[in-house]
């Protein structure tokens, strides 16, 4: 049976300690909402601390960052989803600090909450191979704040286009760069090309937005590595119809702030984003034992195997299938690893049962390339073009937190393949920009100053 909570955690807690709970899960991903679900069904004391108030639905993050869908059709409030389970209470904060000796967590303001059991599922941020300073100029997309300010740059360039008298300044600001040829990096080659030739096709009189020059940059010897070598073609050959430039076997060696380096050689770019790399989240180094990508090795019970009663889910847990290969960083698998260590602690807090080991099954791989075609791969099943598009409209859809988002997302979708029309097409917040026409123009607080002959942009 569970002890009570006030002899949860060990006597030599300091006076700091605010509250107690039976299971703190940090992150409210698709892991640890997943945890929370089922230990609150169970009716188990959780605290479920994020520092953002909304659950955020990663793999269609691309669409917002490419105007085709809104920051609120990928995300719902955390409150909202975990609401129907009393035990569960939610804490808005940031965890700056793990001590699995004295099972306590600490948030940036100071508050400090002991647990019996931590479940760490804080996810990944990028990662930038050791190049942390390219960031200001190529951001990443792993959060709603990323995909606005994306969308603002890819926007903004278009403007500042339309408005450039130097044709070779104009040519410029149509360059555009993504670097990584995975998932993320081809979802966004082939939205980024939707929109420059279909969407914005009509929306400017200077510029011809279908002259953009998209170029998907990849180190490795071809795109969607984790796919097989018919699959890669097919989504290199898709995406060179529509236009997209395909470098692979290339790394960027430098980035600045008008200029990518590739292979010694500098070439003008416009507006650079990063689906290169990944890093997990910086808690995980706190307990130790960490790889190099920041993952932290569990066991097959998904328990952190230097601490004890503490587990951790998705981007931050290095776990083997039976195969010896590291599970991939996908939706599902945090999906799966959430439901399956929920269920079993739960298990395990009310009749004391041992915990189960975790076995992945994959659903399936699935990347798109374009309108109406993606790839698709399960095993020994492949499919491609068309149908594996329509696979993958129906499994994001499916995996979507709450009913309304499903139906927006799904008439949304539809409204666009028929039409081709983006309704996102929103630069969003202040951006400072410079008398310097190749500077990147950059958010700014309202309450900052701006520099010297600098103006802004707002909400075009």
């Amino acid at each position: 049976m569970t002890a009570p909570i006030s002899e949860l955690a060990p006597v030599d807690l300091p006076v700091a300690v605010v509250d107690l709970s039976e299971v703190v899960v940090i992150g409210a991903g698709f892991g640890g909402l997943e945890v929370a679900k089922a230990l609150g069904r169970s009716g188990v004391n959780v605290t479920v601390i994020d520092r953002r108030n909304h659950h955020l639905f990663q793999p269609l993050l691309y669409q917002v960052a490419t105007a085709a869908l809104s920051s609120t059709d990928v995300a719902e409030p955390i409150r909202k989803i975990l609401c129907r389970y009393p035990s569960v209470r939610v804490i808005f904060g940031e965890v700056v600090e793990v001590n699995a000796t004295a099972r306590r967590v600490r948030l940036s303001c100071g508050q400090v909450f002991g647990y019996r059991h931590l479940v760490l599922a804080s996810g990944a941020s990028h990662g930038y191979f050791g190049h942390d300073d390219w960031a200001q100029w190529a951001p990443g997309l792993k959060t709603i704040e990323d995909a606005r300010h994306i969308r603002s740059q890819l926007l903004l360039t278009f403007e500042r286009a339309e408005r450039a008298t130097d044709p070779i300044e104009r040519q410029r600001l149509l360059e555009i760069a993504i670097i990584g040829g995975g998932p993320t990096g081809v979802e966004l080659a082939g939205a980024i090309a939707e929109l420059s030739r279909h969407t914005l096709l009509r929306d400017f009189r200077s510029i011809d937005p279908g002259s953009t020059r998209i170029t998907l940059i990849e180190a490795g010897p071809r795109l969607l590595s984790s796919f097989t070598e018919e699959m890669s073609a097919y989504a290199r050959t898709r995406l060179e119809r529509h236009g997209v430039i395909v470098r692979t076997g290339e790394a960027v060696e430098e980035i600045g702030p008008a200029t990518i380096t590739i292979g010694g050689t500098s070439q003008p770019v416009g507006v650079v984003i990063w689906a290169a790399g990944v890093a997990a989240s910086p808690l995980a180094r706190q307990l130790g034992g960490t790889d190099r990508a920041g993952r932290i090795p569990v066991d097959e019970t998904l328990a952190v195997r230097s601490q004890s009663q503490v587990y951790a889910l998705g981007d931050v847990a290095l776990l083997s299938d039976p195969e010896g290969r590291p599970l991939p960083g996908l939706a599902q698998v945090a999906k799966q690893q959430g439901i399956h260590l929920g269920q079993a602690l739960a298990r395990h807090l009310k009749t004391g049962a041992p915990l189960t080991p975790f076995r992945y099954r994959s659903r399936g791989n699935t990347a798109i390339v374009g309108r109406h075609a993606a790839v698709f791969e399960q095993g020994r099943f492949k499919v491609k073009g068309w149908l594996a598009w329509m696979s993958w409209a129906v499994i994001h859809v499916y995996l979507l937190v709450g009913f309304q988002n499903r139906f927006l997302v799904s008439m949304q979708w539809l409204w666009r393949y028929l039409t081709y029309e983006h309704g996102a097409r929103v630069i969003a917040g202040d951006f400072v920009e410079t008398d310097d026409p190749k500077a990147v123009p950059l958010p700014r607080d309202r309450g900052a100053a701006l520099p010297e002959g600098a103006k802004t942009s707002v909400g075009l």
